[in-house]
């Protein structure tokens, strides 16, 4: 049920933003471990109390309400920038807006933490490890395996 649920989150949210690119879980984990390439900026546009409890390793929280556009101006225009949130719907509507400010290289994590982590790929909380996640809500709580879930949010 989890993946027929996240397969039509993606077509949907492909629908909504056609111009926003996207990279999956495995397309990533390889890009973070090719030394020959730029390694991606990574931006989670979740909340701060849901990136407290984790996020992936080396991501930046970004205020998706108001992101910092001047700062992101300073990055490479080599360099990949991947957003995330928790399934792909806030990311692929900042890559959007980065897009629409005429940056480069934007990238919209397909599934975002929830299939990160329910692929068991490591994410972190302040440098170390963890498997907990902030499951937005408990309806879209229901995409994220229950091994995942962070008791107190």
């Amino acid at each position: 049920m989890q993946s027929l649920t996240f397969n039509f989150l993606k077509l949907l949210i492909r629908f909504q933003f056609p111009t926003v690119e996207k990279i999956n879980c495995n397309q990533l984990a390889q890009l973070l471990l090719d030394s020959a390439k730029p390694r991606p900026l990574l931006l989670d546009a979740r909340s701060q109390a849901e990136y407290g409890v984790s996020h992936i390793e080396t991501a930046v929280r970004i205020d998706r309400l108001t992101p910092d556009l001047a700062t992101l101006s300073t990055i490479s225009k080599d360099r990949p920038i991947v957003v995330y949130c928790a399934v792909g719907y806030r990311s692929a509507k900042l890559a959007q807006q980065l897009n629409e400010a005429g940056m480069k290289c934007i990238y919209n994590l397909s599934g975002g933490i929830f299939q990160w982590a329910n692929e068991g790929r490591p994410i972190f909380q302040d440098k170390h490890p963890t498997q907990l996640v902030h499951p937005y809500n408990a309806i879209w709580g229901k995409l994220l395996k229950a091994t995942h879930h962070a008791q107190e949010w």
